[in-house]
């Protein structure tokens, strides 16, 4: 069996591991759309992997749940926190194989830390408009289960970030009211706070990104008529663009300054995200799935010309 699918639709083609589901590459006529990786060279720091069955982090990683207290591996030595969940390095089987579209399942019996089972599905699919990604979760085992979800892609104009916004030529838009305010463990102090008159106010149409280091989740989402909320990353030449549907309440948007060598403020981390971090343990956003119960989220990437 392959290790990794090809996809191409139009000018849009993409790569994506059948360990962890993740999205190695993405690219419109010949032009990275995501911070690519292989087998051999990644993923690093998390690149295009799914978070689930909780996407961020989970504080010291324990969390209570029906009565019942329970303790994630930190996987996160740095901030003590249990981070982007269980799947990432799972290997998922194709149950479905098009040139343009694959569906990926994987069967989560569950961990000690998390004995909550799974049937999780993901459709990667290309059309000439570009990648679309549906994701279904329900739950198989015989009592209430907790569940969040999240992705991991990091956009990328082509060109380091930082030496773009050194010469003014990248511009940010993110389509959120509110960020959360977080600690140095970035879990949440305090409800979402408005984002107007704030640095991290990159609302429509979008301003220069400059230095603004961020790692922070946005939420009150506005949305379009199609109710799709927005990241730009807007570069000289073109922009690239991540959607999501409403079941995505937050962004996390990480601008890669934690990241060492050439990774540093390299790309933009867009991070669609159905609950906020630490939900887990505070509950907040967090969906319980009742045995056999499902839940769908989707997203999508695309590009344009700078208009």
């Amino acid at each position: 069996m392959a290790e990794v699918i090809e996809l191409r639709a139009g000018d849009y083609r993409a790569r994506i591991d059948l360990t962890g589901a993740g999205l190695q590459s993405l690219t419109c006529a010949g032009r990275d759309l995501v911070w690519p990786y292989t087998r051999d060279s990644g993923p690093v720091a998390f690149q295009g992997q799914v978070l689930a069955p909780w996407p961020n982090r989970v504080g010291g990683g324990r969390y209570s749940f029906a009565g019942q207290d329970y303790r994630l591996e930190v996987n996160n030595e740095a901030t003590g926190t249990a981070i982007h969940g269980l799947v990432y390095d799972r290997e998922w089987s194709p149950v479905a194989v098009t040139d343009s579209a694959v569906t990926l399942r994987l069967d989560f019996d569950g961990t000690t830390g998390f004995p909550f089972p799974l049937e999780l599905s993901l459709t990667y699919a290309l059309s000439d408009t570009g990648l679309t990604v549906t994701t279904g979760a329900t739950n198989s085992g015989s009592g209430p289960a907790p569940f969040g979800l999240g992705f991991h892609p990091y956009l990328t104009l082509g060109e380091p970030v930082s030496e773009l916004a050194a010469r003014g030529e990248v511009d940010l838009e993110i389509t959120a009211d509110s960020h959360l305010p977080v600690d140095a463990n970035k879990l949440p102090t305090g409800p979402p706070e408005p984002v107007e008159g704030d640095e991290k106010d990159f609302r429509s149409p979008g301003r220069a990104l400059g230095e603004t280091v961020l790692d922070h989740a946005f939420t009150d989402l506005s949305r379009d008529g199609d109710g799709r909320a927005w990241v730009r990353l807007i570069g000289p030449e073109h922009r690239v663009e991540m959607w999501c549907d409403a079941s995505f309440t937050w962004f996390q948007v990480f601008s890669s300054d934690h990241l060492s060598g050439s990774a540093f403020r390299a790309n933009l981390a867009a991070e669609p995200m159905t609950c906020p971090p630490n939900a887990l343990a505070t509950g907040e956003g967090l969906i319980v799935l009742e045995p056999g119960e499902s839940t769908e989220h989707t997203f999508g990437i695309t590009t344009s010309a700078r208009g």
